[in-house]
């Protein structure tokens, strides 16, 4: 699977470990950036995994910041974007199989790398349920 990275510089750090964990479990990934812990704007890289996505739409997306707050709700401002903000593998889970959720976000200040790299493998080897969960993801975006 295809993997868009993106954070800003509070995220810099967790991002780089799940960058290699998904590697590791043989995804493609695709650094985003930023490249330093230089501050930079969450939304300006929120917005730019959001367009990575648009144009690949196949792919998926993992977003980190200090909190995950931020860059989940940049992302969100995207029709075609369900970024969900996620602390624990429960989570990571039921956001794939109910909400078909194709980005997962975190905060790199409120998680454990070993917990973020159990969730995310959760979210990548999760399939969406479909069914009764279909229409509500439906309503999530709305046509235009």
């Amino acid at each position: 699977m295809k993997l868009f990275f993106a954070s800003d510089h509070a995220g810099l750090t967790l991002r780089r470990a799940l960058m290699e964990h998904a590697a590791s479990l043989g995804h493609d990934i695709v650094d985003l950036g930023p490249d330093s812990t230089e501050s930079v704007d969450y939304p300006d890289y929120g917005n730019k995994l959001a367009q990575a996505l648009a144009e690949q739409p196949e792919a998926h997306g993992v977003a980190v910041c200090g909190t995950g707050i931020g860059i989940s709700i940049a992302l969100n401002r995207h029709r075609h974007v369900r970024a969900a903000l996620v602390n624990d593998v429960t989570a990571a889970t039921l956001t794939r199989q109910h909400n078909n959720a194709n980005v997962i976000a975190f905060g790199d200040r409120v998680i454990g790398v070993e917990t973020a790299k159990h969730a995310l493998t959760a979210f990548l080897s999760t399939e969406f349920e479909g069914g009764r969960h279909q229409r509500r993801v439906e309503k999530l975006s709305p046509a235009s």
